[in-house]
């Protein structure tokens, strides 16, 4: 990813964004608003840096989340069959509207409250595990396995098909572009799977959300397949993806700074603000979904043709010192109320307070669990998954 706007700001080596990301977005956000940028994929787009302007281009209904608003031969991103591809991270009202509707008619609150008990069993069991072991790879055993069991048990996913989502899952949130066909494969997979599980679910209902969210209607209408299927891959893929990086994040974070750590132990009420402080100074995503202006547009004094690719800096918004006092600081005590992690306005994510209660329950059981936790790093300190888009560990080396 390369700079093209006048006055010669910092060139972006992609190595070193996907190795520090807050440093290269830093030093862009101190350089200007806005850049013009050439994206790894070879493209054009533009990079918006600044919270101010980040917050409210996230709302922005003249950014568009509609691919088919994008310039032609334009964005390309992660091709999905139309049967996958019918979610909310690809529509604007007033299907993104309707869609949520329905969708919010079974993804109640009282339906995730119901998760809380069996959330922290499935953390037990799994911490029951490693405990003989006295070392472990905190992803592998721990951070990946509770939010995959959660999704699955609230899809009505039976135990023995989720280790190929899990298999699956992985191989799109990082996938190998020497092994493009892998990618393609998982995608053929999921799509299958969903296929017959709905059927199932159409002749069997049962007590879980596909299931509810096949039977909801408004008025006479209803969600169809296609949006029934992307929206079980959205919830499979979100709701496991994002939650194991904030996991596995906010355990990092906080072993990587004793006195956070120690603040907190001596304080539990601090953990659900500790929560949103990691989402702000290491959430899981460094960039929002990529937007297409559907007129001209201004942003941060720059003006953005219709049809560019505009993306919006995460990383750079949460540590822009004119929103956050002394950014680059963990502070489980700070106000981190206002991070853009979890989305904003139409777009803030359905599945936030599933998210929360996960990494607050695990955090909190793995905490009890192992009072002399510590990282088990090796020298050259912990392996991060190659991407730009999501910021997430491939394993966390712990001993207790």
């Amino acid at each position: 990813m390369s700079t093209t706007t006048p006055g010669q700001p910092p060139r972006v080596d992609p190595a070193e964004l996907m190795a520090d990301p807050y440093t290269v977005y830093g030093r862009l956000r101190e350089a200007g608003p806005v850049h013009r940028i050439t994206g790894t994929d070879g493209l054009p787009a533009w990079l918006v840096t600044r919270y101010d302007d980040v917050r409210q281009a996230i709302a922005d209904p003249r950014l568009s989340l509609d691919k088919r608003n994008g310039t032609p031969g334009g964005y390309h991103g992660f091709s999905l069959p139309p049967a996958l591809d019918a979610n909310l991270l690809n529509m604007d009202p007033p299907d993104h509207t309707r869609i949520r509707r329905l969708v919010s008619q079974a993804f109640t609150p009282r339906r995730i409250a119901l998760l809380r008990e069996p959330i922290r069993s499935t953390a037990d069991a799994l911490l029951d595990a490693i405990a003989p072991h006295g070392h472990a790879d905190l992803i592998a055993s721990y951070a990946a396995p509770l939010p995959i069991t959660v999704i699955c048990d609230l899809l009505g996913v039976l135990p023995h098909d989720r280790q190929d989502f899990r298999s699956w899952t992985d191989t799109l949130v990082a996938p190998d572009p020497t092994r493009p066909e892998r990618a393609k494969g998982a995608v053929r997979s999921i799509l299958a799977f969903f296929t017959q599980l709905v059927a199932d679910k159409r002749a069997a209902p049962a007590d879980d959300l596909l299931s509810a969210m096949i039977a909801v209607r408004d008025d006479d209408d209803r969600l169809s397949e296609d949006e029934l299927m992307s929206l079980a891959f959205l919830i499979l893929f979100a709701g496991y993806e994002n939650t194991v990086h904030l996991i596995g994040n906010a355990t990092l974070a906080l072993l990587s700074h004793p006195d956070q750590l120690g603040a907190l132990r001596a304080d539990p009420g601090l953990l659900s603000g500790a929560v949103e402080e990691v989402a702000r100074h290491d959430g899981p995503m460094p960039l929002a979904v990529r937007r297409f202006p559907v007129e001209d547009i201004t942003i941060g004094g720059v003006r953005i043709p219709a049809g560019a690719t505009v993306l919006l800096s995460l990383a750079a918004a949460h540590r822009d010192p004119h929103r956050f006092t002394d950014p680059e600081r963990l502070d489980i005590g700070r106000d981190a109320t206002g991070h853009l992690a979890l989305g904003h306005g139409i777009h803030y994510c359905l599945g936030a307070p599933l998210a929360r209660m996960e990494t607050e329950i695990a955090l909190a059981a793995l905490l009890e669990r192992f009072p002399d936790l510590a990282l088990d790093l090796p020298p050259d300190g912990p392996r991060r998954r190659p991407s730009m888009r999501s910021r997430g560990l491939l394993e966390l080396p712990v001993r207790f």
